[in-house]
């Protein structure tokens, strides 16, 4: 055989070893790419993403996208060449698998948690919206779950609205274990509450919940410390005025609460928020209209970007690493809260942009 013909063919087999190594060894890492936006002023599958009943609306124009991210699942096995051209692509972000499911989570355990995240979004940006709007929105302390096993389970329900404890009114769901943990374990705990079927009803008429009932429960002791435990979480609960209701398939997270917030805003204000304008964002809301940061911000510029938007609101907290690498044509501005989201929307919509506080590279 000549030499060249052996020496391409010592090449060829070599290649094709590495491709097969490439192909067949995993390596512990997962990927984000950009995801879908969508328009919270819109529809999606055919449906608005907000609607407001009760209550006067106007007309909207422009965009206000909320942005994602795709990852890859939790029982996904990268292989050494998807990881490299991860690496290689300007696109994408490989990171090391831990990052996005820690401690060994499962799919279903992320999808579970991003649910109830996404959920705990909504209910803060309904809330930190009417606040901004001057719209008084009553909040209650309510049981969020029950422990398995525990003391209270078959006597208190997700969903019932405590409003004392031993004849103490709470008024924060951080009220109800410092009353629990004044007994001794053994002891009873008397709770005054209001039953979730009651409650679930007078938030479908936008009431107050009314008729209460007493439940003692003898108190049980904590594993770590042994102090009185009835293994319940306390959270709180709003009776909104008229009804809100945001309606988004296959999203989860709460990084989409700043723009539901901006959505209801702009549905509910006279005139025209964004002025024609496409403008993207993200953030998590608090329901004092704080704006929080967001993972993968790199990703939702991308997304943002080839979606047509033109301006980006962005979490003072992610305005270094949205900086470093930010696409082109996509204006990156810097915002805390709700009240600088909503002005910064109107300067955009009046084509005043000159002192946008923005985003500076690092």
């Amino acid at each position: 055989m000549p030499r060249r013909t052996a020496t391409m063919l010592a090449a060829t087999l070599m290649l094709f070893a590495l491709l097969c190594t490439g192909v067949f060894t995993k390596v512990p890492y997962s990927e984000m790419s950009p995801g879908p936006t969508v328009n919270t002023l819109g529809d999606s599958h055919g449906e608005p993403v907000i609607s407001i009943g009760e209550r006067k609306t106007y007309p909207t124009t422009g965009h206000l996208n909320m942005t994602t991210v795709r990852v890859t699942g939790a029982d996904y096995e990268m292989n050494v060449l998807e990881a490299v051209y991860g690496w290689l692509s300007g696109d994408n972000i490989v990171v090391p698998h831990e990052n996005l499911y820690p401690n060994g989570k499962t799919e279903q355990q992320s999808t579970q948690e991003n649910a109830e995240e996404f959920s705990q979004s909504q209910e803060a940006a309904k809330v930190a919206a009417l606040k901004e709007l001057g719209v008084d929105v009553p909040t209650r302390v309510v049981v969020s779950s029950v422990v398995k096993a525990s003391p209270a389970e078959g006597k208190l329900h997700a969903g019932d609205v405590i409003r004392s404890v031993d004849g103490t009114p709470v008024t924060a769901p951080g009220d109800v274990a410092k009353l629990v943990t004044k007994h001794k374990p053994g002891e009873p705990v008397t709770f005054t509450v209001v039953p979730a079927a009651e409650a679930a009803e007078a938030q479908k008429a936008h009431r107050e919940p009314t008729g209460t009932t007493e439940v003692t429960i003898n108190a049980g002791k904590a594993p770590d410390d042994g102090h009185a435990i009835v293994g319940i979480r306390a959270g709180t609960a709003h009776t909104f005025p008229f009804p809100i209701d945001i309606k988004l398939a296959d999203v989860g997270g709460p990084s989409a609460g700043l723009m539901f917030s901006l959505g209801i805003v702009d549905k509910l204000t006279p005139g025209d928020l964004t002025g024609g304008k496409f403008v993207a964002g993200t953030g998590t809301i608090e329901e004092t209209g704080k704006v929080g940061p967001i993972g993968g911000i790199e990703m939702k510029t991308i997304g943002a970007r080839r979606a047509g938007a033109q301006y980006f609101l962005t979490p003072a907290e992610n305005c270094a690493a949205a900086a470093k690498d930010t696409p082109g044509g996509l204006t990156l501005v810097k915002v805390s809260t709700l009240a600088e989201a909503k002005q910064a929307v109107e300067k955009i919509g009046k084509g005043d942009t000159a002192g946008l506080p923005r985003c500076d590279k690092p």
